[in-house]
């Protein structure tokens, strides 16, 4: 009975630390870039995030049902962010230390293990050369600790799996 009320616990601190970290940043109306500030800030350091270029697939189960699912190269889930746009991430200090940003630190366009029917590409802006599906930014998820976790699927509404049918 005390380790399941010491594991609430733990999981509503965290849960209440990471609302405060990304449900804040907004990008309209002179938003805030998790900061407070009103321009981003620079180049936020890869916490995290895989280097490498390569990308994978696997199947995992979402609500029941079987899905597959990009992955990095260590085989953890990528996501992608709704309120991020094709030329500008809104994922900045704290959201991206929870939500590692995709970097990419070859030349050319990254690859992919699998046949994937989208267009990968990377976005240079002040986060780096991050890694693009079909115009989507991906991000893996700090509460993903092993392959095939999808931990961050649909948190706060905006936070998805990324799959190879992502639309552009």
């Amino acid at each position: 009975m005390f380790l399941k009320r010491s594991l609430m616990i733990a999981f509503s601190v965290f849960i209440a630390l990471f609302i405060v970290a990304c449900g804040n940043a907004t990008t309209s109306g002179g938003g805030s870039y998790g900061g407070g500030s009103s321009t981003p800030p620079a180049k936020t350091p890869n916490t995290g995030g895989t280097s490498t270029s390569v990308i994978q697939t696997t199947t995992v189960t979402i609500k029941g049902q079987s899905q597959t699912v990009l992955t990095n190269s260590k085989g953890l889930t990528l996501y992608y962010l709704t309120r991020d746009t094709a030329t500008q991430s809104t994922c900045y200090g704290q959201c991206a230390q929870n939500w590692p940003l995709l970097f990419f630190s070859g030349s050319g366009a990254p690859t992919s293990s699998a046949n994937l029917s989208g267009k990968l590409s990377v976005l240079q802006d002040v986060n780096g050369s991050q890694v693009e599906y079909n115009g989507h930014l991906l991000y893996a998820f700090a509460g993903d600790k092993a392959a095939g976790q999808t931990n961050g699927q649909g948190l706060f509404g905006k936070w998805f799996v990324a799959t190879p049918d992502l639309s552009a």
